[in-house]
């Protein structure tokens, strides 16, 4: 990907019959005039936050931005192969185990990060918890699968479930985020600056915090299941990093909601209520900015999407899905504001990169039960 030497190249993955907002491409456009950017691309789940969009991808020499990757740094996807069978999935009996995720967590935090190199500081009651939002624990089984041959080599088994699991760092992502705003606001840091070099510190401290919470939480899930689980993939879909390969000397990569292209398969979940795909990139991955789609994306915000469906459904008509899945989540308004109606088709997202030559599918998960969270 050459840079433009007087604006950001900008690319939209996606077909003309996929529907993206307006408001979504102009937030794109205006992030590419920021000033160091190179290069801007948008995913085929493309959508506006509050000030930048949600699925794209930026790359940028000279500076970086923060707030452009957000509050949770390291927030991401990560699947496990478990070894519960699926003929002895028994939902009702499963959905009643799944209890005491929202509790802190009663092991040793503290070894179990500076095992990833994190300081003990950073040790917290948060971690091993889901959050809330759009984050979730779920159990899974084989829908389909595309490609044999990749699909056994990953070491999965189609007779047993997966668990997938989508948080990040909690607290402490925002906290990292809020001291850089009270003193930069949304601006951006000079690359080789003193405080680029502490919030890259900071930033890679919540990465590894991140996927640890991840970690801590599968185990969880499936101790209270009985059974236990190898993990297959781990991937992270917000963060600053350097972009990759040989001859990019100072371009950096900032991810919002994209997940990366070049860490091996990448898992691309739906909603609660649609499949998960599992897919291997193929290509180059420059054109993309070595970056994925990282689910279907919101097709309403959520104080629309409680709006909508309150005057359709009742609470209890929300916590079991046209798939057979059943939702634990004991909030009222997150089981509106998450509903499946309220995100875009993943069938189309999977097109628009399958079509463009990104990534070809290794096999579909069905979910089976999603745990958000059991306080009211």
């Amino acid at each position: 990907m050459e840079p433009d030497t007087n604006t950001a190249t900008v690319r939209l993955i996606a077909s003309d019959d996929s529907w993206i907002e307006g408001e979504a491409v102009r937030q794109l456009e205006a992030t590419a005039r920021l000033d160091g950017m190179v290069a801007a691309v948008g995913m085929p789940d493309l959508h506006p936050g509050k000030a930048y969009p949600i699925g794209a991808a930026f790359v940028s020499r000279g500076m970086v931005y923060p707030a452009l990757v957000g509050n949770d740094i390291g927030c991401g996807m990560a699947l496990w192969q478990s070894d519960l069978p699926v003929r002895k999935i028994k939902l009702d009996k499963f959905v009643k185990k799944l209890t005491g995720l929202d509790d802190p967590w009663d092991g040793d935090a503290t070894e179990r990060l500076e095992a990833r190199g994190v300081p003990a500081r950073l040790a917290s009651p948060s971690i091993g918890t889901i959050g809330g939002g759009n984050h979730f624990a779920e159990l899974q089984r084989v829908d389909a699968v595309e490609d044999e041959a990749a699909f056994t080599e990953l070491g999965f088994d189609r007779t047993a479930a997966q668990v997938l699991v989508h948080s990040g760092s909690r607290g402490l992502g925002e906290a990292i985020l809020r001291a850089h705003v009270d003193r930069h606001r949304a601006g951006g840091l000079e690359t080789g600056s003193d405080d680029f070099t502490a919030y890259i510190a900071a930033h890679d401290d919540a990465m590894a915090w991140a996927s640890v919470n991840r970690e801590v939480i599968a185990e969880r899930f499936l101790d209270c299941l009985g059974g236990a689980a190898d993990k297959i993939l781990d991937i992270c879909h917000n963060s600053l990093t350097p972009v990759p390969g040989g001859g990019n000397d100072g371009l950096w990569l900032h991810r919002k909601g994209a997940a990366p292209s070049v860490s091996g398969p990448v898992a691309i979940p739906g909603s609660r209520g649609a499949i998960t795909y599992l897919v291997a990139p193929t290509g180059a991955q420059d054109g993309n900015a070595w970056s994925l789609a990282h689910g279907a994306g919101r097709r309403w915000t959520r104080s629309d999407s409680k709006a909508r469906l309150t005057k359709r459904y009742r609470p209890q008509d929300l916590t079991r899905t046209d798939l057979g899945g059943r939702v634990i989540c004991g909030s009222k308004d997150l089981l509106f504001e998450e509903a499946p109606q309220a995100y875009k088709d993943i069938e189309s997202v999977i097109a628009d990169l399958t079509d463009a030559g990104l990534v070809s599918v290794i096999a579909t998960l069905r979910p089976v039960i999603t745990y958000k969270t059991r306080r009211t």
